[in-house]
């Protein structure tokens, strides 16, 4: 299949002039729509996918594109600025082909997603609140199950690699949304993979519908848990 660029809204595509002018990395632009002095750096999702893209040709592991995520989310409000306040769960691709994918990817306030893995190498950027990582690894002799190995919460301005081998859970532990970039070194849709059954632990085959749901539930609750919260108009008696 061809590669494919989504549209982010507030995306800038402004000539790389301009970034170098305000010494600002390759895929920072500059917002001109204000005043001189609201000037601010924006993600540039265009440019920000092309340095990824000509580093995997370099580097052909996540090494380099390590880096590249850990610039971008190093000022998170140039990533805010191009893909707005997170609002809604979801998977939001940014750029799909064979050999890399781009996401934005919404965690809904207390989300959890059980161990899956990618069978592909990652990189896990933050720009804002909080995912919270276990690491899970099969269980010997009991090839179908695994147990826990290790964890790592990740913060805005962290960047994370994930080998091609590695399982994991998702869990955000914050009362509002988080938002991550992920990187992935192949088309993240187009390979079969694996799940575990939050419960038993036990593996099963990854599917992309049920996971969709898991997402729309979560905002399902996001809206209710807002309803709840929502202060009284009432006058006071």
């Amino acid at each position: 299949m061809g590669a494919t660029v989504w549209s982010a809204p507030r995306i800038l595509l402004e000539a790389g002039a301009a970034s170098a002018a305000h010494g600002l990395p390759a895929f920072l632009g500059v917002d001109r729509r204000g005043p001189p002095w609201e000037h601010a750096p924006m993600l540039e999702v265009e440019r920000f996918v092309d340095e990824c893209r000509n580093a995997l040709v370099r580097d052909g592991s996540h090494g380099a594109v390590r880096e590249i995520v850990a610039r971008a989310v190093s000022d998170p409000g140039s990533v805010l600025g191009a893909l707005g306040e997170p609002q809604r769960a979801g998977i939001y691709p940014l750029y799909r082909s064979e050999t890399l994918t781009v996401l934005n990817v919404i965690w809904a306030p207390n989300m959890t997603l059980p161990p899956h893995d990618h069978r592909m190498w990652a990189v896990i950027g933050i720009y804002t609140g909080r995912e919270d990582n276990i690491f899970w690894r099969r269980v010997p002799g009991a090839a179908s199950k695994v147990e826990a190995s290790g964890a790592k919460a990740l913060c805005a301005k962290d960047a994370e690699p994930l080998g091609h081998r590695i399982i994991h859970s998702v869990a955000n532990p914050i009362p509002r949304f988080t938002g991550a970039i992920h990187v992935y070194g192949g088309d993240f849709f187009g390979v079969p993979r694996s799940e575990w059954d939050a419960e038993s632990l036990l593996e099963g085959e990854w599917d992309t519908d049920r996971t969709l749901r898991r997402f729309e539930e979560a905002n399902s609750r996001a809206r209710a848990t807002a309803v709840t919260r929502r202060p009284s108009c009432s006058a006071p008696r």
